[in-house]
């Protein structure tokens, strides 16, 4: 998610490379947040190839900002 959150939109394939993680591990994860509707996919064509990208939606930035108010709560809590 945090991809998405810096980018308009990001294809499968860059998003693969800059993670790092095989086809079906991106799918799968893919496929999760489509399910919770954190995410919109477009898929187009260049030329004869097909192009999918995701992209955040309003209903995943916000789980994404309430994740990371959360994940900053317990970091302060531990400096306690």
């Amino acid at each position: 998610m945090s991809v998405l959150m810096a980018n308009d939109r990001y294809d499968f394939n860059s998003l693969k490379e800059l993670l790092d993680i095989t086809d079906g591990n991106l799918a799968s994860h893919l496929k999760g947040l489509e399910k919770e509707e954190y995410i919109t996919v477009h898929k187009t064509f260049l030329g004869r190839k097909p192009n999918t990208n995701y992209e955040a939606t309003e209903k995943g930035k916000k789980a994404f900002k309430q994740h990371l108010d959360a994940l900053e709560q317990l970091i302060k809590q531990q400096k306690q």
